[in-house]
């Protein structure tokens, strides 16, 4: 892995947003403030840097603005001033992964939307063995609250206490029980999700046998953002098992 983001491709230079300060904030910073108000603001560089920095190497990136909505509802009139004034976004959930995906480029060309603050969990189906969550739940609370339930949610990985479930969806997670469960594209049933241009696609739903036509949930589990942001998602539960048993098994190389 590089030191440093790459340059963008030859023949197509990215336009720093803060080159122009006072056409950013009337055409971006403050419609954004509008929508999301001061909590859901951060402009401050010390402020915004643990955003700005994978935690494996030294990549580290620069954006004049994180915007934290609070709903989906806020989340895409955000997205709309965004395609409106072709402002480039770079969502994040959790901020754990290694690849630096998440990360924003060094130069001020783009700006973060955090789901940080869409932290609720809307249901709990029981008859149905579902649970539906907003992306920026924590993995962990959506796995204490099916087992306070009496149930399972399998996905299971080291970051499981600070990464959120729409990043874990984003980039199709596979976690230490994939070859028991599947990856975290088997344990969904539906999404709410904000594409590029606003617009909310509401494909959340907990319905088991569903074939009716496209299944486009698909399309975003692994897309890591580029379809649309994830806003919420309906969630498969499993049992919780009775009895767990470990086994060392010992291979001697004669």
């Amino acid at each position: 892995m590089p030191d440093t983001i790459p340059e963008p491709p030859a023949g197509r230079p990215r336009r720093s947003l803060t080159a122009d300060p006072a056409r950013f904030a009337r055409e971006v910073l403050e419609p954004v403030r509008a929508i999301v108000g001061e909590r859901g603001l951060l402009t401050d560089r010390d402020a915004m840097q643990p955003m700005m920095v994978a935690w494996r190497d030294s990549w580290e990136g620069r954006v004049p603005l994180v915007v934290m909505p609070a709903s989906t509802e806020e989340l895409a009139a955000v997205v709309v001033v965004c395609a409106r004034t072709g402002t480039p976004i770079v969502p994040q959930g959790g901020n754990t992964g290694l690849t630096g995906a998440s990360q924003p480029h060094g130069d001020d060309t783009e700006i973060v939307i955090s789901t940080r603050r869409m932290n609720r969990i809307r249901a709990i189906d029981l008859d149905n063995d579902t649970i539906t969550v907003d992306a920026g739940v924590v993995l962990q609370t959506i796995q204490e609250a099916a087992r306070a339930q009496g149930r399972l949610f399998p996905l299971s990985l080291g970051a499981e206490g600070s990464c959120q479930i729409g990043g874990n969806l984003s980039t199709n997670a596979g976690g230490v029980q994939a070859l028991r469960y599947g990856t975290a594209r088997a344990l969904v049933a539906g999404l709410e999700v904000v594409l590029p241009d606003g617009r909310v696609w509401d494909g959340l739903r907990g319905l088991r046998k569903d074939n009716a036509g496209y299944d486009l949930k698909q399309l975003f589990i692994g897309a890591e953002g580029t379809l649309g942001i994830i806003t919420a998602a309906t969630l498969k539960l499993l049992p919780l098992p009775t009895a767990l048993a470990t086994a060392v098994v010992s291979h001697r190389v004669v």
